[in-house]
């Protein structure tokens, strides 16, 4: 989660300063929900990610080098500066991509999870998406093709609250997506998106589940993002009040699990601290990498779009 936090807000700072090309969707306050979900697998299990899948990137495995890299849209990026932001992807540790399109990578998980019972190895698939997602076809289209053919892939439905702009209430009549589960037969299970060990438990049963051949499970976990829908500063008039930001930001999920890990005497302060700086001092040289990493020659265009 730390990982994940200083990544997130080093990237924010160098996008509002215009080091940065494009866009970011900042994942702060979510980390629970990826640090959660994502230590039940291996690197033999695959994942698909969103348009805010940094987190799950770091998450998985990914190194801050080449995902700084690629947002620097540099030649030592995970896409080799051509991805960008909403496409980075890491096949050797089962990080099939984020993606640009809303509710995208739902099918191509299921896909994944497919390959993985023809195969047999025993791996499954995880696929991340937001409560809006769960409005767009290819997410009706994913869960049912996953029960109906019981294949081994866990539905992560990162719930903050918010589809861009538009809160739930305005976008759905449900207050649980969980619920959208029963229509195809699938179990499901609501947990705190602020606890990461709330959100580990709650996947490792359904992770376990597809593991024992059982099918595909919806695990909700109710979580909050702390930026706007893109970037730090926002681009639009408030939608959220300061004091609904305030409430979760109370909650914050990496100053819950330190509280909760000292006061059992796991960990101690001097433990966090050393994780904080040596996450900072991993920040400052990956930028520094990403800035001397050359960018892509424009005669390589038309590299990994063709082949023959």
């Amino acid at each position: 989660m730390v990982r994940i936090r200083v990544f997130e807000t080093e990237a924010g700072r160098l996008m509002e300063s215009g080091d940065l090309p494009g866009f970011l969707h900042l994942y702060v306050g979510q980390e629970a929900v990826a640090a959660g979900a994502l230590a039940t697998l291996t690197d033999a299990d695959q994942i698909t990610s969103t348009h805010r899948g940094h987190g799950h990137a770091v998450a998985k495995g990914a190194g801050f080098r080449k995902m700084f890299a690629e947002l620097f849209g540099r030649v030592d990026g995970y896409c080799h500066g051509r991805g960008g932001s909403m496409h980075i992807n890491d096949l050797s540790i089962g990080m099939l991509g984020a993606n640009g399109i809303v509710g995208a990578g739902l099918p191509i998980a299921v896909g994944a999870a497919f390959a993985a019972r023809y195969r047999g190895d025993g791996s499954i698939a995880m696929t991340f998406f937001g409560d809006g997602a769960s409005n767009i076809g290819a997410f009706h289209e994913a869960a049912n093709m996953a029960a109906v053919l019981q294949l081994p892939v866990v539905f992560v439905c990162e719930n903050n609250g918010y589809a861009e702009f538009t809160a739930q209430a305005r976008h759905m009549r449900l207050d649980d997506v969980a619920d959208r589960a029963a229509a195809y037969g699938m179990p499901s299970e609501v947990c705190d998106g602020m606890d990461a060990v709330a959100v580990r438990q709650a996947c490792r049963r359904a992770v376990d589940r597809a593991r024992a051949g059982e099918g595909p499970s919806l695990v909700e976990a109710k979580t909050y993002r702390y930026y706007d829908h893109q970037g730090v500063k926002g681009l639009r008039k408030p939608y959220r009040t300061q004091e609904e930001i305030d409430a979760w930001k109370a909650r914050d999920a990496i100053e819950l699990l330190e509280a909760r890990a000292a006061a059992d005497g796991v960990v101690d302060a001097a433990e966090f601290a050393r994780v904080w700086e040596e996450t900072r001092a991993d920040a400052v040289d990956a930028i520094a990498f990403a800035r001397a990493s050359p960018l892509p020659d424009p005669a390589t265009l038309t590299r990994d779009v063709y082949t023959d």
